[in-house]
């Protein structure tokens, strides 16, 4: 008699998918509905995790409103929480065809009044990248990894250019 194959184990994914005015009020809006719906999802507010994410959330989501903005158009945010994978994945799509180059990221000059976004992404991110979206536009993302109970591990910090 032969053996059947073995179910693999369910895995469980959470997504979170809501579209936000391209502005201020709407970036600052998709930073708290992150850190809401991880604290739905069990990642209370105000761990290393949460915190990480709001910082992604509102660094990707002010690029999206500042440079990615077209008129009469929303921004996307989509949140997932991987645990089989140990991976929370922030996207933000937009429908700006610029695409920033995960390669060129560099410290900005001191006295800048801005360019410090995607240092900030590439600084906290175990990953990120730009990927192409049905539709016109990009999908700027970043992945931070859930640490392990009773312990943490560091932000990564390597960038790829597309998943």
């Amino acid at each position: 008699m032969t053996a059947l194959p073995q179910a693999q184990p369910p895995t469980a994914v959470r997504v979170f998918v809501q579209r936000c005015s391209a502005t201020r009020l709407g970036a600052t809006l998709a930073r708290r509905l992150a850190v809401w719906k991880l604290d739905t999802w069990g990642v209370p507010y105000d761990t290393q995790l949460s915190d990480t994410v709001a910082l992604l959330v509102a660094e990707i989501a002010a690029n999206a409103v500042l440079h990615g903005r077209v008129s009469g158009r929303d921004f996307e945010l989509r949140l997932s929480c991987a645990y089989g994978t140990g991976v929370v994945r922030v996207e933000i799509s937009d429908t700006h065809e610029a695409r920033p180059d995960p390669a060129s990221v560099s410290q900005p000059d001191a006295e800048a009044d801005g360019g410090r976004g995607l240092v900030i992404v590439e600084a906290l991110a175990a990953r990120w990248g730009v990927s192409d979206r049905l539709g016109p536009g990009k999908t700027v993302w970043a992945e931070a990894e859930i640490p392990p109970p009773g312990g943490a591990s560091p932000p990564g910090g390597s960038a790829q250019a597309d998943r």
